[in-house]
């Protein structure tokens, strides 16, 4: 797949690592729409790409219909479609065993919603497109990226939610690139580990240095442009598929 022209949606594409992907999709010569559901931060992110390289729809990756709904709209920005970068997600941290009370299923519910249901409610829009795009090299409509987490393999303590929505993520990655097979379109996920994102900037300095230090090698948070470094380098392999890629800095992480 060529980035110098790739269409591409973006979830979470107003900040954090989302916004690092559309940066270096938009820099390689594509172009993309933004998926997200703070407005400010979409003029902000279009303003910073450029109108003629990048459009904001106010998505809540949620709903069902309204994900089709702005997925059809942002073909008719893009003139077509090619990829899908999914990065939307929460934390949904919380013990579920509290203090005051065991964890609302809301939160529970909310968390899976987010991250994971609505990694599958963008990845199954995409595809209904993709599937009708003239085959390039090797047959290949288009591309599908989703981000999990390492915490789906190592889960702390008070993330069984996000630990859980992350798993899913991973494990819905290989039957849904042995599905869309047929159709050309590949399916990866990358499952970083600490990155330096907004999640990270509300916390005290102290905590950053500790975090930073439980990374062996490079001791320090991941950049989220080395985040979209890798997603550019799958959206350009056609060979890679089916797989989830550790970001991570060869990190574990510890029970809490």
């Amino acid at each position: 797949m060529q980035l110098s022209d790739l269409r591409a949606i973006v979830t979470g594409g107003v900040s954090g690592l989302g916004l690092a992907v559309a940066r270096r999709l938009a820099s390689d010569g594509g172009r993309v729409a933004l998926f997200d559901v703070d407005e400010d931060k979409g003029a902000a992110a279009v303003a910073d790409l450029g109108a003629e390289r990048a459009r904001f729809f106010r998505t809540d990756v949620t709903d069902e219909h309204g994900v089709a709904a702005s997925v059809d709209a942002a073909c008719a920005f893009l003139g077509g479609l090619d990829a899908a970068v999914n990065c939307a997600g929460i934390l949904g941290a919380g013990r579920v065993l509290g203090r005051e009370a065991p964890m609302p299923l809301r939160q529970f519910s909310t968390t899976v919603m987010v991250n994971l249901v609505g990694s599958f409610n963008v990845a199954k829009a995409a595809a209904a497109v993709m599937q009708h795009n003239d085959p390039g090299e090797d047959g290949e409509r288009g591309a599908i990226v989703n981000t999990a987490s390492v915490a789906a393999y190592e889960g702390q303590i008070g993330q069984a939610a996000y630990s859980a929505s992350k798993a899913g993520v991973v494990g819905m990655t290989l039957p849904m690139a042995r599905e869309l097979a047929r159709f050309g379109i590949r399916v990866n996920t990358v499952a970083p580990g600490i990155f330096w994102t907004p999640m990270v900037d509300g916390m005290p300095e102290d905590v950053r240095k500790s975090l930073s230090a439980s990374i062996p090698f490079p001791s320090r948070l991941g950049q989220p442009d080395e985040f979209a470094d890798l997603v550019a380098y799958i959206l350009g392999n056609r060979y890679l598929n089916g797989e989830t890629i550790r970001l991570d800095g060869a990190v574990r992480l510890a029970p809490k």
